[in-house]
């Protein structure tokens, strides 16, 4: 009788415990970081999502949860998706592979839902990126039916420096307001993309032979109910989202994109 007793005992604390879990968890923000699982390893351990997941884990009041590519659903179960307040996204070489029907979901999570969408630099050829955006294009807009999220250019031929464009803005606090990030994949204009509501950062490229080339380097937008924020740095080559002041962006693009709660 008395090993029944501590059992039970022992099974009642284990309840509690998980009820405490899931209380401290119900009054968070919860943010999924997205990513195909085709960066370097010799330059990102973890992937990608590894990476821009460290770099959230100090925002507080947020859960912050890894996905990918290759896991079941792609990483994105209805579960998960209907309970993600902000889903970042890094994508590159397996656009394609991304399940329509998962888009579908995530562009209705964003414009009836509110859920703030982030992404990230070769992400602007995403099948949710581009859904997302086509859903405020112009009608009749036909370069931007067929071409939604194209760059016109893109090489690895200078070097970076990022600006804030929009000092005041929410995304520019605690950031430097000019910072070099070195050897870069240059995304040249013009982007294809609806007219955004702020462009918080600019940035420009430095050239070998000295010359120079202005970009947007983030941009901002709301779709429906929810917000979408585009930030172009972040090439699998380079290291930047171990910069402090990449890591600073991402956590005030999270945090602007999140709907109130």
């Amino acid at each position: 009788m008395k090993h029944i007793i501590l059992g039970l005992c022992a099974v009642a604390v284990a309840v509690s415990l998980c009820d405490t879990v899931a209380f401290a968890a119900e009054g968070k923000h919860r943010v999924v970081v997205w990513s195909e699982c085709t960066a370097p390893a010799n330059v990102y351990p973890n992937d990608i999502n590894g990476a821009v997941a460290d770099a959230l884990k100090t925002l507080k009041g947020w859960e912050v949860i890894t996905a990918n590519l290759e896991q079941p659903d792609q990483g994105i179960s209805d579960e998960l998706l209907k309970s993600t307040d902000v889903l970042v996204w890094w994508g590159h070489k397996k656009h394609a592979k991304v399940n329509d029907d998962l888009v579908k979901r995530i562009v209705k999570r964003v414009k009836e839902d509110g859920m703030g969408f982030v992404s990230l630099h070769s992400a602007h050829y995403a099948k949710p990126f581009k859904a997302v955006l086509l859903e405020i294009a112009k009608p009749g807009d036909e370069e931007m039916q067929k071409r939604v999220g194209s760059w016109g250019a893109y090489k690895c031929d200078s070097a970076v420096k990022i600006m804030a464009k929009d000092a005041d803005h929410p995304i520019c606090k605690g950031v430097e307001k000019c910072f070099d990030l070195g050897d870069t994949e240059r995304y040249g204009e013009k982007f294809i993309v609806p007219e955004p509501e702020a462009v918080p950062f600019e940035c420009e490229y430095r050239f070998p032979d000295g010359h120079m080339e202005k970009a947007r380097q983030a941009l901002c937008w709301t779709v429906g109910k929810g917000k979408v924020f585009y930030f172009q740095t972040g090439h699998e080559t380079c290291k930047h989202y171990y910069d402090a002041n990449v890591k600073q962006i991402l956590r005030n693009g999270v945090e602007w994109v999140a709907p109130n709660k």
